[in-house]
């Protein structure tokens, strides 16, 4: 099948928004697919829904210049693509489903987050549900749909026996990533499309979020961040590295969260965990653009040690942040450390206050030392902590003591 027609999990949850709320925005990073999911939803319609997108300049003319007479205009059931790029509609929106509250008037995409966007004066609170649409995971590319997160949340590992061991046998996957478009090209031609793909973002969408008087210094940013990522967030190094005041990359630091291109994990604590560290990790929101950001290959993945513990980390950690995006119940994603250098990579709290957590290790085999951080907070949460899995490049689940257990990278898709 076509990379870009792939079923996603999400399009499950957009349709049941449709079915009972009046306005579904669906956000996500340019090229993730979120034109082909609404065609996709669309065709599963009793009704036909018409799409329009502002990238098209007669339509966004037509919505600047009159944004109350166009959204009048619109027939219903409609969708409306790249509402970023005028963001005045959002109000007349909420003026027309205010006056008619059927469930599935507008379907919306936008590839900035809108609610992290001044010009966005309504967010449509009560009358629009907003879902998230990543690159793809590696259960959409392999046909199953994962349950890595919430079967570990009830202290369920996945039983793998006999996955392809080490470093080289994931590279190519970290190093592709997960865009259609990207999927769809020889290695040797990825980097042409994520260089047209950031220089098109840096042209057009950063000038829809604001005055950003420097974008190369947005660009560099990023592929500073990218040359860190899964590390500690520390502005004020990046501000000594780039010769850059702090206060600009702080907001600069927002302007790529919000164009989806990196994602701030918070770091996580309790009142059992006073001396946790405080400062947020980064990630590069995937492992194809990282490889484009870094000048990476598969073969520098597989045989760098260091790069290969970067990709790796940033790879599970995106994969678990794809995976809740279409879970009903969504725990949130933090990191942990302490001020003694117990650290876990992942750590996931569910709404019922349980944790569950996640370490990667790149390497195909692992030590009872490799479980120091995740037995620390299994020890220290008691019955709260649920499980922990140390994701290695080995062949096969092995348990290692109560609630932990290291597991294969392909654990995360694949698996009884």
């Amino acid at each position: 099948m076509h990379a870009g027609l792939l079923p996603r999990h999400a399009q499950r949850a957009v349709e049941q928004a449709l079915a009972d709320t009046r306005v579904v925005v669906v956000l996500g990073a340019r090229q993730v697919g979120k034109s082909t999911l609404l065609e996709q939803v669309a065709a599963t319609e009793a009704a036909d829904r018409r799409i329009l997108t502002f990238d098209d300049q007669a339509v966004r003319a037509a919505a600047t210049t009159d944004p109350a007479g166009f959204i009048a205009g619109l027939k219903t059931p409609v969708a409306l693509d790249e509402v970023q790029r005028v963001p005045e509609v959002m109000t007349e929106i909420k003026v027309r489903v205010d006056r008619d509250k059927s469930p599935g008037q507008f379907a919306i995409t936008g590839s900035a987050n809108l609610l992290e966007m001044k010009q966005v004066k309504e967010s449509l609170a009560g009358r629009a549900e907003y879902l998230r649409l990543h690159p793809f995971s590696q259960g959409e590319v392999n046909g199953r749909r994962e349950r890595f997160v919430p079967d570990l949340a009830l202290g369920r590992f996945p039983e793998v026996v006999d996955a392809r061991v080490g470093r080289p046998a994931y590279a190519d996957i970290l190093a592709a990533g997960g865009y259609p478009e990207a999927q769809l090209r020889a290695p040797n031609r990825r980097a042409r499309f994520f260089e047209s793909y950031i220089d098109g973002i840096m042209d057009k969408d950063l000038a829809t979020l604001g005055d950003v008087a420097d974008r190369a210094l947005v660009a560099r940013l990023l592929s500073s961040i990218g040359a860190t990522s899964a590390a500690e967030l520390n502005v004020e190094r990046l501000s000594k590295t780039m010769a850059a005041p702090a206060t600009t990359l702080r907001r600069h630091v927002e302007l790529l969260e919000t164009l989806f291109l990196i994602r701030r994990l918070p770091a996580w604590s309790n009142n059992l965990l006073a001396r946790s560290i405080k400062r947020p990790k980064v990630h590069i929101a995937d492992t194809g653009l990282l490889a484009y950001l870094v000048g990476a290959d598969a073969s520098r993945i597989a045989d760098n040690p260091d790069l290969g513990g970067m990709f790796f980390e940033t790879f599970v950690a995106m994969e678990l942040d794809r995976q809740i995006s279409w879970l009903d119940d969504r725990p949130q994603l933090f990191h942990f450390r302490d001020r003694e250098q117990r650290e876990v990579d992942l750590v996931l709290e569910h709404r019922d206050g349980s944790v569950s957590a996640v370490d990667v290790k790149s390497a195909a085999t692992v030590y009872e030392r490799d479980f120091r951080g995740l037995a620390f907070l299994r020890d220290k949460l008691g019955q709260a902590f649920r499980a922990g899995a140390l994701l290695y490049t080995g062949a096969s689940t092995v348990p290692f003591g109560d609630r932990l257990a290291a597991v294969p990278i392909s654990g995360l898709w694949s698996g009884r």
